[in-house]
């Protein structure tokens, strides 16, 4: 082999060179998304598109100190409905205001043209539909006729069904596996924290499920936006609680009437705010603070749509971050509802010291402000 390459350097080159490039293309990843679909992504994934700007929480998961070192476009979500988050990263991240806009806070915002224009090697889209392109819509047809991979994760619909796979086949489509798989281990061993004591409390002749209601976006829309069955329904399921919203709203999200609220005599109530304070609502988030999450989440408690109610006058009201309904950070949510359900079964269980360590070692931004709030008094 030695004589051929000396005789022959010309072509021992471009066969070499030829083998390269074809090892190159074959070692392309395939994953299966969270829609069911096999997609074959490039070996090397330079600029990233995605459909729901949210997504920038998890894809910091995985990508460190430079989440956005790879975004060449997203959905304008983030900027527009999650203020406080945006801000925060912002702060650290000025860059963000740079990245383009593929469309607004809504489905039928989303531009094709516009995700086209910014060249994506990939594109991450979210099965929840509820801010960018579902599977099997128009917009999806065309990214991939334009030879656009697009791979679908879910962290809303069924967030612990499908929060694992969804970040492995994330990290792997981005070669971030190593980085999945360290916040992988620390997502099942704090919601495996929850489980196995509500698994072996579930055994007990004593067992009760005690009802909630989670009032979503209370005080920024009509009573009562309610998780129905999946969602924050899963959580709520997962914490040991009865979601009094899983009989009547058959979808992850959807409204319950007052009337019915009202009668179902929930024994915890716990509603979730993003908006900063003044904003209506409640005040919880990176801006927050304590007295600030505390006050809102009182007023908006004791609306007339639900100061009556049993929970509330007996001060078993709490506050979530609303945006725990659409990121991995949900299992701070399993961890907050479970301590509020069963109290005397979690003694030590801190759900906002979860959330610390959580940033400590996977987030690219401080640990700032509120997120979980409660009990109030009426």
């Amino acid at each position: 082999m030695s004589v051929f390459r000396f005789l022959f350097p010309p072509l021992w080159s471009g066969l070499l060179l030829a083998w390269l490039a074809f090892g190159q293309t074959a070692i392309a990843a395939t994953v299966v998304d969270a829609a069911g679909r096999t997609v074959v992504v490039p070996d090397r994934v330079e600029r990233i598109l995605l459909g729901e700007g949210r997504l920038i929480y998890t894809l910091a998961l995985l990508e460190g100190k430079r989440p956005f070192a790879r975004v060449a476009g997203w959905q304008g979500d983030f900027r527009g409905l999650d203020v406080q988050g945006y801000a925060a990263f912002r702060r650290v991240f000025p860059q963000a205001d740079a990245i383009p806009l593929v469309g607004g806070t809504s489905p039928e915002t989303f531009s094709v043209e516009k995700a086209l224009s910014v060249r994506p090697d990939i594109a991450f889209m979210t099965l929840s539909g509820g801010h960018g392109p579902t599977p099997g819509s128009e917009a999806v047809r065309q990214l991939q006729a334009a030879g656009v991979p697009v791979v679908f994760v879910d962290f809303s619909n069924h967030p612990l069904q499908n929060t694992v796979p969804s970040l492995r086949a994330m990290g792997r489509a981005i070669g971030r596996d190593a980085q999945a798989t360290a916040f992988i281990d620390f997502y099942t061993r704090e919601v495996g924290r929850v489980t196995r004591v509500l698994d072996a409390a579930a055994r007990r002749p004593d067992w009760r499920r005690p009802t909630v209601f989670v009032d979503m976006l209370a005080g920024l829309r009509d009573c009562c936006g309610s998780p129905g069955k999946g969602n924050l329904g899963d959580l709520i399921a997962a914490a040991g609680g009865d979601n009094i919203g899983a009989g009547r709203i058959p979808g992850p999200i959807g409204t319950l009437s007052v009337e019915y609220l009202l009668s179902s005599r929930p024994d915890v109530y716990v509603a979730t705010g993003v908006f900063a304070a003044g904003q209506g609502g409640v005040t919880l988030g990176y801006q927050a603070t304590p007295a600030q999450a505390r006050a809102s989440l009182r007023q908006v408690a004791n609306r007339p749509q639900t100061r009556e109610l049993d929970a509330v006058r007996s001060g078993r009201a709490f506050g979530l971050w609303h945006v725990f309904y659409d990121s991995p950070e949900h299992l701070i949510a399993l961890q907050a509802l479970a301590r509020w359900l069963h109290p005397s079964r979690f003694p030590d269980l801190d759900p906002e010291r979860t959330r610390a360590e959580l940033y400590a070692r996977f987030m690219p931004i401080p640990a700032s402000g509120v997120f979980t709030i409660g009990p109030v008094a009426p």
